[in-house]
């Protein structure tokens, strides 16, 4: 590669003879404040230990070119490819240039791919076709075809014409570091070639304990370092890679396990149960069985709010496992006990559904006050659109001890809210809730509150090990007795185009049978901004909108007076909840909506679900929409309506729907197909998933390993005084990014 390139420390830089042995030494120190200034602004890398622990993404064996068939359009591409064409040509509207480069994989198949200069003068005199070169850029997209703009690029010596120097290192493979715009991947290569010699590793302690490290047979940390970043052959980084990720997991579940014995010192105020109070009532009240998991996680959740120290539970299962009645449970528990809960849910919708929800299963239980010492209690609404005497009632209610049960959205966090004693704080889908908006409301406690985080979207194991590692988690698996199973089909227009009015009839049929039905589509319509569901990269094609759909179904004869209404996210709180309302009493046959429905709704007489477009949403989507029907005891049926081609990639997460109603299944497949960053929250966050060897997926074995390890080194050493290299580790690793990825559980 050009010695040349960026990247390349300067002179004042730390000479070899000179070692270091300090992972937390600033990296200017080693490699220039010019190159550290590069790396802090390319990379977000200070630190010496941080470059180090910028791995390799994969390795390219020398006359290996990159598949160009599996880029995606959108990624920072490192792309080894043989330039095979050249031409330059004068641009239309002004002046200079565009040399279009083509470059081949050589794998056989018509793969190519057009990478464009723009007055590219040097591009022009080095790629000539022939040459062998690395190419770092974003892959776009141009009249149907991926392409590259302006990339940066360093030629490559070919193996065959190399010189003996060269022939030395055609065995090596090539490494390809993570890449972004202002900084590719040799110009990483370039730093980290430089820091290895001036490093002595043989003075950086192993953060694995010994007898760990030989249980795994993990390579020695020293070797370890040089086959990760200049492997001696294609063989050996592998090993490497196993020691780097066991190491990362166990730093990451040490970290976990110090969260969570930390919050079994805190002091929290016991909610013992009371007998003969209205936990009992409610009990003897209730017109069901409870499943043998309600009941076991029931009296898991009831000794641990029963404790001293605060409960830290996430509570996930199926939509319609139970979740809410274990949650009513624990919050009378506590009330019974004195305190209050507070219910918080991610919409208005959503919380008015649980008011409804939970004053229904209540009965009389929820007419009355905390305070007067009755078996009942006052359960109260809180939301930002309330009107102003109501929203003071509430408030009044929640800070006097009159309502033991404060049902709300964010509203609740407002400072103007207060409690008379917080004693539980309940969690509806915690994804969509900040570490701060928690502290938010755990901070209007006397005493640190227990907390129940509850999700209706199932978490494979190792995810919710690894994104949620600071709570204990509990699984609902069985469906309570009435729920019936949801069938699900996929309704493929492009290879039945007359298939659509086929599913207005279906839709007929049910609302004849005295059912409701639910139409869902990807955008509301009209403003070009307002996609509930953005479209795919590349993907041009119009989205069904609600406001189009509802004027259409009006119009479809064998519809001709049904009752037809629309339910989305531009309506103000009260259209919204007046409309649900009216959906709930069987006013309305047809409700168009976008995925406002998605959780919470809950309507028993909502049979069939029409998905349009439905290849626009994921399979966690998915699957919680159609769990919005068939939970009155009626059969559900769900119609997955798309018009993509049978071999289009985005068919397999509907076929992948349609063949099971196992969440856990769908979860576990929505992680394989999709890169693990998006599902560990990587979108919400903006950056990577916070990982940097572990798949969650993959590693599900080391990461139960390391977690158990993790557990008994800080039962035995809580603040790591006995294990220093990997507390340090701990502080390495835990970079802003990574402590905002183990703050979201």
């Amino acid at each position: 590669m050009s010695s040349t390139d960026p990247g390349v420390p300067e002179s004042g830089a730390a000479k070899p003879g000179n070692p270091y042995s300090d992972l937390l030494l600033e990296l200017g120190r080693l490699v220039g404040a010019t190159t550290a200034k590069q790396v802090a602004k390319g990379l977000d890398i200070t630190t010496v230990g941080q470059m180090l622990h910028q791995f390799p993404r994969r390795y390219i064996a020398r006359g290996d070119l990159t598949d160009l068939d599996q880029l995606q359009v959108d990624e920072e591409a490192t792309i080894l490819a043989r330039v095979v064409d050249l031409r330059t040509r004068y641009m239309q509207t002004r002046k200079g240039t565009i040399s279009d480069v083509v470059i081949t994989d050589n794998s056989g198949r018509p793969s190519s791919l057009v990478i464009s200069f723009f007055n590219g003068f040097k591009a022009k005199q080095e790629l000539k076709p022939g040459v062998l070169a690395m190419f770092s850029g974003k892959v776009g997209s141009y009249g149907g075809h991926k392409v590259l703009t302006n990339p940066g690029y360093v030629l490559l010596a070919d193996d065959e014409l190399a010189e003996h120097e060269v022939e030395i290192h055609a065995s090596k493979p090539v490494p390809l570091y993570p890449a972004t715009a202002k900084f590719p991947s040799w110009k990483t290569e370039h730093v980290i070639k430089v820091l290895l010699p001036i490093l002595d590793f043989a003075m950086i302690p192993d953060p694995v304990p010994k007898h760990i490290a030989a249980r795994e047979k993990l390579m020695p940390l020293a070797e370890a370092y040089d086959e990760i970043h200049i492997p001696s052959s294609m063989d050996t980084w592998p090993r490497a890679r196993k020691r780097f990720r066991f190491q990362e997991a166990l730093a990451l579940q040490t970290a976990l396990a110090q969260k969570r014995a930390e919050a079994t010192r805190l002091d929290a105020t016991s909610r013992a149960a009371v007998s003969g109070g209205l936990l009992d009532a409610f009990d003897a009240q209730l017109p069901y069985t409870l499943t043998g998991g309600q009941r076991e996680i029931g009296a898991l959740v009831a000794t641990e709010i029963a404790a001293g120290h605060p409960m830290h539970r996430l509570l996930q299962g199926e939509v319609g496992s139970g979740k809410t009645v274990i949650a009513l449970r624990a919050m009378l528990q506590v009330i019974d006990a004195g305190g209050q809960a507070a219910f918080l849910a991610p919409t208005e919708v959503l919380a008015a559904q649980h008011l409804h929800s939970i004053s229904a299963l209540l009965g009389a239980l929820g007419a009355g006050t905390l305070i007067g010492g009755q078996h009942a209690t006052k359960v109260t609404l809180l939301t930002g659109s309330m009107p102003a005497a109501a929203k003071k009632k509430a408030l009044l209610a929640a800070a006097s001890g009159e309502a033991g049960i404060v049902i709300g959205t964010h509203a609740l966090l407002s400072d103007i809210v207060q409690f008379a004693d917080l004693g539980l704080i309940v969690v509806d889908e915690q994804h969509r809730f900040g570490v701060e908006q928690r502290d938010a409301l755990r901070a209007k406690a006397l005493k640190p509150p227990h907390v129940l985080v509850m999700t209706a979207t199932p978490i494979p194991r190792t995810v919710a090990m690894t994104v949620f590692g600071d709570l204990e988690v509990s699984e609902l698996t069985e469906l309570p007795a009435g729920r019936a199973p949801i069938l699900t089909h996929v309704s493929p227009l492009s290879e039945h185009p007359g298939w659509e009015p086929r599913v207005w009839s279906r839709t007929r049929e049910e609302i004849d049978a005295g059912h409701q039905v639910y139409v869902v589509c990807p955008k509301i319509g009209e403003a070009p901004d307002d996609d509930d569901v953005p479209p795919a990269e590349g993907d041009t094609r119009p989205m069904a909108g609600v406001l189009d759909v509802v004027q259409y179904l009006r119009r479809v004869p064998v519809l001709a007076g049904t009752r037809i209404e629309v339910l989305h996210g531009r309506l103000d709180s009260a259209d919204k909840q007046g409309t649900m309302a009216a959906f709930a009493r069987g006013e309305i046959d047809v409700l168009v909506a976008t995925t406002v429905i998605e959780v919470g709704v809950d309507v028993h007489n909502a049979t069939l679900m029409v998905i349009l477009d439905a290849d626009r949403f994921g399979i966690s989507q998915l699957h919680q929409l159609r769990g919005r029907v068939g939970r009155g005891g009626l059969k559900g049926t769900c119609l997955l309506v798309t018009s993509l081609e049978k071999d289009h990639p985005s068919r397999k997460r509907l076929d992948a729907v349609a063949a099971t109603t196992d969440g856990f299944v769908l979860a576990k497949q929505d992680l394989e197909m999709r890169r693990e960053g998006d599902i560990l929250g990587a979108r919400q966050s903006g950056g990577g998933s916070g990982l940097r060897m572990l798949s969650v997926l993959r590693d599900e074995d080391l990461i139960e390993r390391a977690r158990q390890d993790a557990t008994e080194i800080i039962s035995k050493d809580p603040e790591l005084a006995f294990h220093p290299a990997l507390k340090l580790e701990i502080e390495m690793y835990l970079t802003e990014k990574n402590e905002a990825f183990l703050e979201r559980g």
